[in-house]
Order: C-alpha cells, then sequence, then structure tokens
C-alpha cells in the first residue's frame, strides 16, 4: 500500500486532534534542539515550518527565550497551537510555496519536510536559504537514502520521501548552505534521520 503527496493535507487535518493526543512529549529531540541552537542567544527568530499544533518542538524553544514563528498548512493543527498560545505567532502557509518576507536566525522542519517530492524538497531548500539569514542554522529530518516510502498520521497512511546524504549535500551547497550534521536513524531519537546546515 502506498500514500498520495496530495492528500497530506487532508489527513492532517482530520487526524490534527488524534495526532496531537498521541504526539510525544518526552522531548528525545532534545540533543539535536541544543546542539542546532548552539550558535544562536536567547530572543533568537526561529521558524519552526510544519509546526503543527506546536507541542513539544515550538514550546521547547518558547521554553528557552526564542523568538518563534511556527508555520503550518493545517489550519486544524493550528487552531490548537492558537488555543494552547494565543499570543503566538502562527501563520497559515504551505512549505512548499511560503513567503514571509523576512530572515530567521533558525528554520527547523522537524517531522514535516519528509512528506514533501523530492523535487518539492530541492525546490524547499532553497525557499528556505533566501528565509535564513548568514550563519543561520537549518534542521531538518529526512531519510536515511533517497527513496519514497509512508508514514501514518492517526490511522491513515501520509507520504514521505528523501534525496540521498549526497542529494543533500548538492543542494544545500547550491543555496548557499553548508551541511554541519547527518545521522541517520539516529537510535536516540527514535530512529529518526536528522540534517543539520548552516548559511555560510
Amino acid at each position: 500500500m502506498s500514500a498520495d503527496p496530495q492528500d497530506t493535507y487532508a489527513v492532517y487535518e482530520r487526524q490534527a486532534a488524534a495526532y496531537d493526543a498521541t504526539r510525544s512529549r518526552a522531548l528525545f529531540e532534545a540533543r539535536w534542539l541544543t546542539r542546532f541552537t548552539a550558535s544562536l542567544k536567547p530572543g533568537d527568530h526561529v521558524l519552526d515550518l510544519g509546526c503543527g499544533t506546536g507541542e513539544p518542538i515550538a514550546r521547547w524553544f518558547k521554553a528557552e527565550g526564542f523568538t518563534v514563528t511556527g508555520v503550518d498548512f493545517s489550519e486544524a493543527m493550528l487552531t490548537i497551537a492558537r488555543k494552547r498560545w494565543p499570543e503566538g505567532d502562527w501563520v497559515q502557509a504551505d512549505m512548499r510555496d511560503f513567503q514571509l518576507g523576512q530572515l530567521f536566525d533558525g528554520i527547523i522542519a522537524w517531522n514535516s519536510f519528509f512528506h514533501l517530492t523530492a523535487d518539492e524538497q530541492q525546490d524547499c531548500i532553497a525557499r528556505m536559504s533566501r528565509h535564513l539569514r548568514v550563519g543561520g542554522m537549518l534542521m531538518l529530518t529526512v531519510g536515511p537514502g533517497a527513496g519514497e516510502t509512508h508514514g501514518t498520521v492517526g490511522t491513515e497512511l501520509v507520504y514521505h520521501a528523501s534525496l540521498s546524504p549526497a542529494g543533500y549535500t548538492s543542494c544545500l551547497e547550491e543555496n548557499g548552505l553548508r551541511m554541519t550534521g547527518f545521522l541517520a536513524m539516529d537510535p536516540e531519537t527514535e530512529r529518526h534521520t536528522v540534517l543539520m546546515a548552516r548559511k555560510i
């Protein structure tokens, strides 16, 4: 059985409450988040791209003193985030064509970027680079190798895709970014594959 990338939006709209109820708050991501922010300082502006309901990633950045803008294409997910943080900066936009008109000190797309097709990912990396200040950090969860697969949100399948590590390296370099970390299927993050880069 396979998943259609065009179905991702509808799946998240239907499954927002189920996703939020089951999303781990254990912060297994903390080691990578700490590494990501090592060159940032409290008050710096982080873009959480594919922020979902704000748990636990946006919450972590807020607790650490960073300014956060959360972007997601799902209004159902953002509705939950806005109820938690009415004063927050929550923007409905698609990572395939977002244009925010500002630069960020860091951009993170944890468990969101890999829903794009390979071609869309390359376009998105270029768009993210244009939204990063020089020296800014980028962190993505991707796949361990090139190909397409699927995951689940609630009870439904969702599309996943990835470039190869070399493909990411080339795409990043073409867009003024240098890879600073890549770990495939990290056992300390529930086997997520994590990529980090810096705008040069």
